[in-house]
């Protein structure tokens, strides 16, 4: 993994196997599916339920901060813990959750390589056993609101010649795939993308296995095929900002653009703006 630009940033199975139990490195399981972490999770891993614990239950908005004060401080969570996200679907969630976190300032953020359709193919340990971690007392420092982007950006970015990346599928980017029957709450009235947006599908940047592709592979992607060039400012979307978050990780740590942002409103909303401009 020494050939992505920040390559500290990822860890492998073996790696999490090895620093199990260690007192500053927590483990967290965040899943599409979130009842994936009571059929068996790793050892000591802690589960974030994204609906719940990283969602507003009134507005639509990540947590606020005495929530997340008290979410992380309940969990066992101090500032200087290392926190190791893994998932499924590829880590969809867990870069989701690692973005969240990184919006509201905590430093020591790593995802495991693979998630966890690599830990289980690997008939590596799990257990049903829930983790207990004393209390701690979270405190949210500095916030970071540059890595996300709300629905003016996006606005702004139509008029420019800066890219917008819809990570979405190829139906989905046409207007021929709505979502609506597979995520009725996720709905959009219309469909198609945000004029000038290239389609360049998450999943192409995932293997098989669940591990990200090669530096070159992922260069050939998004700089050969897609033409995103250093400096560039970047907005990512896809349905409600968990694909794209994805895209996001890839582009800001493994090849090392400095200005990209997640749309986490993405179709959900745009798809539902009055007036707001789409092509199919």
């Amino acid at each position: 993994m020494a050939e992505y630009a920040n390559p500290d940033v990822l860890v492998s199975t073996q790696w999490v196997a090895d620093h199990l139990g260690d007192a500053n490195i927590k483990i967290m399981e965040s899943n599409e599916d979130v009842l994936l972490y009571d059929v068996g999770h790793i050892p000591g891993a802690i589960k974030i339920d994204w609906p719940t614990e990283l969602q507003d239950q009134l507005i639509r908005d990540y947590v606020n901060k005495n929530n997340f004060e008290k979410l992380l401080s309940e969990k066992g969570i101090s500032n200087d813990t290392t926190i190791v996200f893994y998932g499924d679907r590829s880590n969809w969630w867990a870069c989701y959750a690692f973005w969240t976190f990184k919006i509201l300032g905590h430093d020591k953020c790593l995802i495991m390589n693979g998630g966890r359709q690599k830990w289980l193919e690997e008939e590596r340990e799990t257990t049903k056993e829930i983790p207990s971690y004393a209390k701690t007392d979270y405190k949210v420092g500095a916030t970071n609101e540059s890595i996300r982007a709300y629905r003016d950006d996006v606005l702004k970015h139509m008029g420019s010649n800066n890219p917008l990346i819809d990570v979405r599928s190829p139906k989905e980017y046409t207007g021929e795939l709505l979502h609506m029957e597979a995520y009725p709450q996720e709905g959009a009235l219309r469909g198609g993308h945000v004029p000038g947006a290239a389609n360049i599908p998450w999943a192409t940047a995932a293997n098989e296995d669940g591990t990200f592709k090669s530096a070159d592979e992922l260069k050939e992607i998004y700089e050969g095929n897609a033409g995103l060039k250093e400096g560039d400012d970047i907005i990512a979307y896809c349905r409600i900002g968990e694909r794209s978050s994805h895209t996001w990780f890839v582009l800001t740590y493994l090849l090392g653009f400095e200005g990209v942002r997640n749309y986490d409103g993405s179709w959900t909303e745009w798809g539902n703006l009055i007036k707001a401009p789409i092509e199919k």
